[in-house]
């Protein structure tokens, strides 16, 4: 994995942590998807308008049939997540959603994109993926709703494989910008959850009322995350980009221990010595 692929990765994870922070600290379903997307597009429109003006890039019926594409995975997957997190027990569904989302990620860049995973790199990955599962709680005996949670864990991971893997075709192959892939998944996102919103919207008034700044930084943080991590996508392979991005569940988690006094520091930071284990092994493969 390049510097250049590396820094854009532990960039966009540090993104990804602080947005999910402040989302954690916020609380809310899809009224605050809604909100923070309508934001998103508020705020990031200059970009791509200005990347349709001055590149003029390929908009023919292949790049926008993935950009749909894109927009759909990225929808089911943020809407899966929070009926997983109603009806599942979120220490099962959010766990094996972390961890298989990279290893199904990894799978479809072998399949369909044609990339070459060594051995090191198994292994780097599986160390990451294996840290992230026990550092976010890993799979508990009594847990509730253990099969029904299970399911909408794989479901949640094969949403972020699949997305992964799509995306990245998009931006290397079909060289869609990358803001205009995001910024499509943003709108996409506000107009197919408008009739939600109208239905919530005493809600979103009183997120906006409330917890005004957080909004604002989470529309910030969360299409920059994914943006560096597509600018990595098209130069780097999915099979590096996809397990080191995890390292932001590290960052997440942490920052819960020490920021919303969730405590666990000595245990979480013994699953973070795993997964820095693991992001050596897979980027110096």
């Amino acid at each position: 994995m390049s510097l250049a692929g590396l820094v854009l990765v532990l960039c966009a994870a540090v993104c990804h942590a602080t947005w999910n922070f402040f989302v954690k600290r916020v609380g809310g379903g899809a009224e605050l998807i809604w909100l923070f997307s309508l934001v998103t597009v508020v705020i990031y429109l200059p970009l791509p308008v200005w990347i349709l003006v001055t590149q003029d890039p390929d908009l023919s019926l292949w790049p926008v049939i993935f950009i749909i594409g894109s927009v759909l995975l990225h929808l089911g997957y943020f809407l899966i997540l929070q009926i997983g997190y109603r009806h599942g027990d979120l220490s099962l569904v959010y766990p094996i959603a972390r961890s298989t989302g990279p290893l199904l990620s990894s799978t479809f860049a072998v399949v369909f994109l044609g990339e070459i995973i060594t051995v090191q790199m198994a292994a780097g990955a599986l160390l990451i993926v294996f840290g992230v599962l026990m550092l976010t709680g890993g799979i508990r005996p009594g847990a509730r709703h253990v099969t029904l949670s299970l399911l909408f864990g794989l479901a949640t991971g094969t949403f972020i494989g699949s997305y992964t893997a799509w995306d990245a075709y998009a931006v290397s192959v079909l060289l869609v910008p990358p803001i205009i892939l995001d910024y499509s998944s943003s709108l996409g996102r506000v107009l197919l959850l408008s009739p939600m919103a109208r239905r919530k919207w005493h809600e979103i008034g009183r997120h906006w009322a409330e917890h005004r700044k957080e909004v604002i930084l989470i529309a910030l943080f969360n299409p920059l995350a994914y943006i560096l991590v597509l600018y990595a996508l098209t130069f780097t392979p999915v099979a590096f980009v996809a397990p080191t991005r995890e390292v932001s569940v590290l960052l997440s988690v942490l920052a819960g221990s020490i920021l919303l006094k969730e405590g666990q520091l000595g245990r979480r930071l013994g699953w973070a010595v795993i997964i820095l284990t693991g992001m050596g092994v897979l980027l110096t493969a």
